[in-house]
Order: structure tokens, then sequence, then C-alpha cells
């Protein structure tokens, strides 16, 4: 013990004499390990503790006190207190010593066995010894953090001392300055108040020593370490302003005073304050102030020019009559929301009598704000606004006005957001249900396309609320909608009136199935007029054909009508199969398009799931197989690129979204088909049992073609549906990629078997897989080979699929790709191919197809591949270089844009090249590579600016309107170069463009005009 004795001795005296931070840490690791007790170290310290150097003092109890902050949670309950009575004494002291007293009493107030009566003892001192304001702001904070720990483990004994505990808090953070000490104080007012302590009679001083704050002015500087946000602060202030009503008095005036600033921050806070005050004050509080902030609030949204501050004063509005609607009515009180209810009718009513006037919709926001807010504020404004509105388009007779009342009118049908009415509340609009539906009604066989369209809306509002259309007034929706779209010409109309079918067929199935449907099945497979009349008749057929078309899929919201509508869609493919009717290759198309947006609806729907993989998918397959399988004659839609193209995503919605079950046993049937010529799950079947579709024939490419639906099948699937006989159906697509000749047919093989290795699980199967592909496509490539535009395709896919899950493959397969760059005959297609590694395929290896894809795999692709570009570009001849380059602005172009500017300035000599390229898309992809780098980073562009302005205005001329739009916009960005940078070229750059003033085009003219405009603004004051 001795020994540990001159070890502590000798600690405290090189800490205090020998001013040797570094040995508080010493000290207070010998007292965590019970070499010497805190009392021994005060006892140690004795000599300092007692010096008449106030320094040396505050050195010795710098040392107790950082020892304390390590040591608190081992003190005993003697020692707390002996230490608490002495750190109190020695607030008395020197004014350098109480930084560190402060420090030693935080530390304490952390002890969980502080005795009972020593939080009282510590506050006391503290409010009397100590002028907090008078310190530095650390001292400062450390005082606010004695008050909260304090507040959160001896909640009760603060509370104990009453009204003495707000009244000490107000005197300390009287005068605080630094946000970082505001935060901790407005912490503090709120404990106060949301725990309920006594405010006795210094409501008002609390008040006054926070809300001077109001409203936040404060900006944090650049580079903020402490990071304290403006907003921060602002919500800080307002959970205290708004924390008890007792402030109303005094907050309601100020916030009512700042409504009348010019500085439009300071209207945004008062607005937002005061819709958190009424949320949490009484009609009590804010009875006495309504018409001052109702006449606040109404100034805001009636002159305003900020969306924010209009928004605000609506929420405000809206928390206001929430609040007064919640009060309890007496016998003999006044009811305050009907009071300011009358204000708001009083002064917005009127208004509405004038729809050509600008204040009709203030007006109209205000009011239905106000019924939002509760049912009995809905019900009076109703009872209010509607039979005025009905009046009022009765009254007026021009198209303008009566629309304008009509979307007033919707505003009050349709219920906003976030409003709820309580089960067994009538709907206020019950009562005016007959005259609202006759009106809606007349607006929609008027001859204005714009009110048929707000009526359309406003009948939409109607039919999404409960009990505001009959049964008869629904089918006479059904009926009206039918006539919209079919027969008026307008498209914001027929797209409105398609849009509320939609809405109202989910609610109302069967009325849209017994009387839309059927007008619309009719409408398609009616033939056209008499061919006397006309070319234009049929066009105007066709154009009525493809949107009944898509009308049926948009009514497709509900799975009874799901079947009602999906036969229709199939019967029209049937038919344009038979060639029983006059279909065009453009509706074929548009009812493949329309299937697949109601397996796109019918996602969440498992009964349309069913019957997507029960029926859709084997009928869409069977007509497919029989077009495929029918001789000469006429062409046959369903063989067309273009069809078979639609049908595609009918195929992947389904297997990957509808029934995972269902949708597996589907993928079997389909690969039995494909495989075995399994035909006996398709309906209607009188196909002949002896055919293959996987493989290559003379003139077989209509069967072949077909393997684009299997793909949609099988590599549409979900990781965990495994496909069966998986290596049989790989050998077959790479045989049938690299030998078909038929593009469409080869380029569908090769992406279902790169969907089908990327989600294969890793193995000796996979590699094997791999091993096999990579030798047939070494020995397809040779210069020998015929099928080497086949064997490349798949190259390319299977790199991309080996790519996206970071398959170690992937580089060899890319080196190879980089390889064909100098081959004459594939080097410009391996220079796109880039472009498809890199961009989001459609069909195949993307995320909605479940495919294994990598975050970030752009970046590591463009790391490992850029160094190699750059140097076989380097080593290539003369007339190869432009494949690099191409290559090269494509990665670039799919890279996001803050990597762009990261590496772009280093592949800047290179880019500038490619500018020179004769190759149109490589002119266009490098311009749009440089455009970001301009206007983010344009200062790596001085060193290159002679040669880049040269070179842009050389693309000026470019023959491709494209490349000299990009080009002008580039030469506008190069003007926020630095000023002494660009300035001498001003007079050249002005006659230079000149010239595309004069374009054919008037894009490109107007480009020129801004570009020109900027050169010549250049060093203007």
């Amino acid at each position: 013990m001795v020994g540990d004795g001159a070890l502590l001795l000798g600690l405290v005296e090189e800490f205090v004499t020998g001013l040797q931070d570094s040995k508080a840490t010493d000290t207070a690791t010998g007292v965590k390990k019970g070499q010497f007790a805190v009392l021994e170290l005060v006892e140690a310290l004795g000599s300092s503790l007692t010096s008449s150097e106030p320094r040396t003092r505050g050195r010795g109890i710098q040392l107790l006190s950082q020892v304390l902050q390590q040591c608190c949670t081992s003190l005993s309950e003697k020692e707390v207190q002996v230490l608490t009575a002495f750190y109190e004494n020695r607030l008395k002291d020197h004014y350098v010593i109480t930084p560190h007293v402060l420090q030693g009493l935080k530390a304490l107030t952390l002890c969980p066995v502080l005795p009972t009566g020593l939080a009282i003892s510590i506050l006391k001192s503290l409010f009397q010894d100590v002028h907090v304001q008078s310190l530095m702001q650390t001292d400062r904070s450390c005082v606010y953090n004695i008050l909260i720990n304090l507040m959160e483990s001896r909640e009760e004994e603060l509370k104990g001392l009453g009204a003495d505990f707000v009244f000490g808090f107000v005197q300390a953070i009287d005068g605080e300055k630094d946000p970082r000490n505001l935060l901790l104080a407005f912490q503090i007012a709120q404990n106060i108040l949301y725990r309920n302590y006594e405010l006795g009679s210094f409501t008002e001083e609390l008040f006054e020593v926070t809300s001077c704050y109001f409203p936040i002015d404060f900006n944090p500087p650049p580079n903020d370490p402490h990071g304290i946000s403006r907003e921060e602060l602002i919500l800080s202030l307002r959970a205290v302003l708004s924390g008890t009503p007792r402030f109303a008095e005094f907050l309601l005036p100020l916030l009512i005073e700042k409504l009348d600033s010019d500085v439009q921050s300071s209207k945004l806070d008062s607005l937002q304050t005061l819709a958190a005050c009424a949320a949490g004050y009484g009609h009590k509080e804010l009875k006495e102030f309504l018409p001052s902030l109702w006449s606040s609030v109404r100034r805001e949204v009636f002159q305003t020019a900020s969306e924010k501050v209009e928004s605000a004063g609506l929420s405000a509005l809206r928390s206001i009559t929430a609040c007064l609607s919640c009060s309890v009515l007496d016998s003999d009180s006044e009811d305050s929301l009907n009071t300011f209810l009358d204000l708001v009718l009083k002064d917005c009513q009127h208004h509405l009598c004038e729809p050509d006037l600008k204040l009709v919709w203030p007006s109209t926001k205000l009011l239905q704000t106000a019924a939002s807010a509760s049912y009995r504020a809905s019900y009076k404004i109703t009872a209010a606004v509607v039979p005025l509105l009905l009046e009022q388009y009765n009254n007026h007779t021009q198209n303008a006005q009566r629309r304008t009342l009509v979307e007033v009118l919707q505003g009050f049908i349709q219920p906003p957001r976030g409003s709820h009415t309580e089960e067994g509340d009538e709907n206020p609009l019950t009562g005016y249900r007959q005259p609202l539906c006759a009106l809606v009604f007349s607006a929609l066989t008027e001859s204005s396309p714009t009110l048929q369209t707000a009526a359309v809306r406003t009948l939409t509002a109607l039919g999404t609320q409960p009990g505001l259309l009959s049964g008869e007034d629904i089918d006479l929706a059904a009926d009206h909608l039918t006539r919209l779209v079919l027969r008026e010409e307008e498209p914001q109309t027929c797209s409105a009136a398609m849009e509320a079918a939609g809405s109202l067929a989910r609610l109302h199935p069967t009325a849209f199935a017994s009387r839309m449907v059927p007008a619309l099945k009719q409408e398609i497979f009616s033939e056209a007029m008499e061919e006397c009349e006309g070319r234009p008749t049929a066009q105007s057929q066709q154009a009525l054909r493809q949107r009944s078309l898509k009308t049926l899929s948009t009514v497709s919201t509900h799975p009874s009508l799901v079947q009602e509508t999906v036969p229709i869609l199939l019967q029209a493919l049937s038919v344009s199969h038979k060639g029983s009717a006059s279909f065009e290759l453009e509706e074929v198309v548009s009812a493949c398009r329309s299937l697949q947006q109601i397996a796109e609806l019918a996602k969440d729907s498992e009964e349309s799931g069913r019957y997507f993989h029960q029926t859709v998918i084997p009928r869409l397959l069977g007509l497919a197989v029989q077009a495929s399988l029918q001789g000469g004659g006429a062409p046959n839609p369903l063989t067309e690129e273009r069809v078979l193209s639609a049908m595609v995503p009918i195929f992947s919605t389904a297997c990957g979204y509808l029934h995972t079950q269902l949708a597996a046993h589907t993928a079997s049937l389909v690969l039995s088909l494909f495989l075995d010529g399994d035909t006996s799950f398709l309906p209607e079947n009188n196909i002949p049992q002896q055919f293959q579709l996987l493989k290559e024939r003379s003139n077989g490419w209509p069967e072949t073609q077909l393997v684009c639906l299997l793909m949609a099948c099988v590599c549409s699937l979900p990781k965990s549906v495994e496909v069966p006989n998986t290596d049989r159906l790989l050998s077959e697509l790479e045989e049938l990629s690299c030998s078909c000749v038929h593009p469409f047919t080869h380029t569908s093989a090769a992406k279902c078997f790169a969907g089908l290795v990327n989600k294969h699980p890793a193995g000796e199967q996979l590699d094997s897989i791999l091993k096999r592909s990579v030798k047939r496509i070494e020995s397809g490539l040779s210069s020998d080979s015929p099928n080497r535009i086949q064997v490349f395709t798949l190259l390319l896919w299977v790199s991309k699929a080996l790519l996206l899950r970071y398959h170690p493959l992937s580089t060899t397969l890319t080196d190879k790709l980089l390889s064909l760059l100098v081959d004459r005959e594939l080097g410009s297609l391996a220079a796109d191919g880039f472009a498809l590694l890199m961009n989001d395929s459609t069909d195949v290896l993307n995320r909605a197809c479940h495919a294994d894809v990598r975050m970030m795999y752009r970046q590591r692709f463009f790391t490992e591949t850029a160094p190699k570009l750059v140097l076989g570009f380097n080593c290539a001849p003369e007339e190869r270089k432009s494949s690099y380059l191409k290559a090269l602005s494509h990665i670039l172009n799919s890279l996001p844009r803050q990597v762009q500017i990261t590496v772009l300035p280093s592949l800047l000599p290179l880019l500038l090249e490619a500018l020179c390229c004769p190759d149109h898309g490589v002119q266009l992809s490098t311009i749009s590579c440089l455009h970001p780098l301009l206007l983010d980073t344009p200062q790596v562009m001085t060193s290159h600016l002679e040669t880049l302005l040269s070179r842009l205005l050389g693309l000026t001329a470019s023959p491709a309107m494209k490349v000299r739009i990009t080009s002008l916009q580039c030469l506008k960005a190069l003007t926020r170069l630095p000023e002494h940078v660009v300035l001498p070229s001003r007079p050249r750059m002005l006659r230079a463009l000149a010239v595309p003033l004069g374009d054919k085009k008037r894009l490109v003219r107007r480009e020129a005009v801004l570009a020109r405009g900027e050169w010549f603004l250049l060093g203007s004051p």
C-alpha cells in the first residue's frame, strides 16, 4: 500500500506541477484496478487543493474531475456524498476553477448511487453560485447537461422544487446564443413542459426566454463540424412553444405579429408553428384570437406568391378547425367552430359566384381545407357551398365558367388525403346526391371537351364514395363513359374517360361488365364502313379499335372483369390468326399489349393469376404454334416479329409474378412443348404431333422463332423455382443460337441461354455448361466459320449474363469481345455490344425477371475494362480506332453521373479524339459524356479549350440533328469556364454561332440562340 501511495503522489505531482495531462488516464486506471480509492486521491491532492494559487487548485480539481468522468459508475454512496459536498463548496472558489468543478458535478450526476437529496443540493448550488451566461460555451453546455442528467434520473426530486426549478433554469439560459447550447436548452424546456413540471408564476418568463429566438434565423457556416442545421433548431423550438396551452396568450399574438413580416421564411415558420400549436391547444385558448388568426391565414393564401407559404397556411387552417371541432358544447357556451366557420364562409363564399376571377381558387382551397378538418366542419361548409355551386352552374351559360364550377365542386366531393369519416356518420353530400348527379350527367353531354373532362373527374369522385351513386346512376355513368371512349375525338377527354372507367370498374364491376365491355367488344369486331366512303374512315376505324382494346385493359381492375375482357382479346388474336376479320398488324400488337397491362394489374390477385396460367398462356401458345405451322397463303400476323415481341411481356409477367406454384407448372408444360412437342395442354389441339420447335431446318423460322416465348417463361421465373431438364434445354438453345440464320430466332435463343445461365446455381454443372459454350464460341468465331454473327450474338449475351452475377469467367469473355474490336467484320458490332452489356435489357436479364444482378456492376466493369480499351486504342491501326472510341463512349454513358465526373478528366484526350470520328453514333455518345462534365466541373476543360471549341464548332454543321443540338449545348456550357479563359474566344464564337441560327431545324436554331446569347453576355457586368 505504501508503494501505491507513493505512486499516487507521483501521478498527482506530474499532473499538477508537471502539466502532463496523460497522467489523468493513468490515475483513473489505478482507481479502476483498486490500487487506490477516490477519497485517497482527494487526500493526495490536499496540498494542491489548498494552494493559494487558483491555477494550482484548478489543476488539482481538473485531475479529480477527469478521474470521476471515467470512474463515476463504480463510486460508493459515501464517496458520492463527500465529493458532492466538496464540489458544491468549490463553486464558491475562483472563476478559473469553475469549469473543472462543473465537469466533476456532471460526472457525479451520472452516478447510479447518487443519494436522495443531493440532486436538489447540486441544483441550488448551481443556481445560487454560478452565473451561467458568464461562462464559456463548453462550460455552459456542461451546466445544461447536468440539468438533463438530473431530469432523467431524479425527476421526482426536481419536481419537489416546484416553480423554483423553472426559475433557476430561466436565469441560466437567459441570453444564450450558441446554437449547440440552444438545442440543449430547448430539450430541457421540452422536458419541463411535457413532463408536467410546475411552472407556477414563471410561465411568462419561460415563454419569453425561449420565444425570443423565434423565428430562428441561424444559418450554419460552410463545413460546420458540429452539423447543427437551421431546421433542427426550428423543430426543437417549435416543440417548446407548442408544449403547453398556457403559452397561448403570449404565443398567438406573437405569431400574428410575425405573419405581418415581409420575410418569407418568417411567415412559413409562423404558420407551421401555428399548425403545431393548434393541434395541442384547446378551443378556449384559441377563441379570443380567432378573427385575427383567420385574417392572417386568409391573407397568406390569397396574396402569397410562395406555394410553401400557401400550403403552410392551409395546414394551419386545418389544425385550427380540427381543434375547434373537438370542443364539447355546453348549453350556455358559444360554439367556437360555428363562429369560426362563419368567418371563413363570409370571406370566401361570395368568390365562388365569380368563376372568372382569380380569387375563386384560393377561396376554394380555404373552404375545402376547413371542410376536411372534421365531420362537423364538412357538414356545415357542404350545406353552405354545394347548393350555391349548383345554383351558379345553372345561372352561368359559358362553358369556361361552368368548367371552373365543376372543378370546384369536384374538390368538395373528393375527400382529401388524410381525412376520414367516423363509422356511422352520414355523408354530408347525401342530401345533394340527385342534383349533383344531374349536373354531372348534363355536363357530360356538353360539346366542350374541357367541361366534359372536368365532369368525368367529378363523376369519378362521386363514384368512389359510397352511397352517392345509385345502381341506375352507375349504369348511366358506364354508358356515358362508353360513349366518350368510343365517340369523343378529343384525346384528353378520352383519356380521362378511360381513367374514370378503370377507377369505377374496380368498385362496380357488374355494371361495366354488362354495359361497357359488350360495347367495346362490338366495336372491336365491327368491320370498317363501306370502302366507297374512303380511306379516312378506315383510318378512323383502326384508331377506334385500338382505343377499344386499350380501354379493355384499363377497366380490368377487378378479377370478375378480367374474365370478361381477356376472352375478347384472345378472340381478337384468334380472329386475326384465322383471317376472318381485317385486323391490322398494329391492332394485333395493341391486343397483346392490353393483355400485358391486364397481367400487370392482376399481380395482386390470386384468382386472376390462376386464370392466366390455366387459360391465357395455353391459349396464346396454341395460337402461336398453329400460326407457325400454317402453310403458305396469306401472311399470318401471329408470325410477325412485332407481335411475338409484344407477347413476350405477357408470359414474363405471368410467370414472374402471378402465382409462383402455377408458374412452375406452366414452365414445365412449356418446356415439354418445346423439347418433346407435347401439345396435350394446348386448347383446340389440332396440331400435328411431329414437330420440333428448337430444331433448325430449312424455312423453319416460323416455328423456331417461338423460342422467344420459351425465353419469356423460363427466364422470368423466380430463383426459387427450379427449371427441369436444364442441361438438355441449354444444349439445344446453344445449338439453335449458333446455327440458325434467322436473326430474331438466334438472338432469342441466345437471350434464353443467357437468362438461364445467369440464375443457374454455381457448381460443377454450371462450370461444365460454360466450358462447353466457351469452346463452341471460340471455334465459331474463327474467320472461316459460316455462322460468326450468330456465335458473336451468343458471346455477347453470355458475357452480359456472367457480368451481372460477377462470375469469374466474365473477364475472359470480355477480353474476347475486346479482341474483336479490330475485326473487320465484327468490329463495329463488338463496339455496339458494349452498350448492350451496360444497359438494362427489357425482356431478360433484368431485376423484373428476377435475374442475378449485383450492385455497382457497371462501375466494376468500367474499372476493369477502361485501361484495356485505352491500351487497345493506342495499339490499334488507324482504321480500327473508332471501334475502341465507340465502346468506351458506350461504357461511359451508362455510368452514374457522379462516377462520370470522377473518371472523365483522365480520359479527356481520348474523348476529344472521338469527336473527330466520322461515326455519328460515336460523336453523339462522346458529346453526351462531355456535357455533364462541362456543367459540373468545367475547370478541367481549361487546358483543352481551343481543341474543344474547334471540334464542337465543326460538329454544329453535322448532318445529324442530334449531334448539332448536343454540340451547341456543350458550347453554351463552356461559358461556365473562368471568364479570363474564355473571353478571348468571344468574338470568334459569336461569328461562328451566327451560322446555326439559320439552321433548317427549329430545335437546332433554338439551341443556337441560347448558346450565342450566353457567349454574347460573357464579360458583361
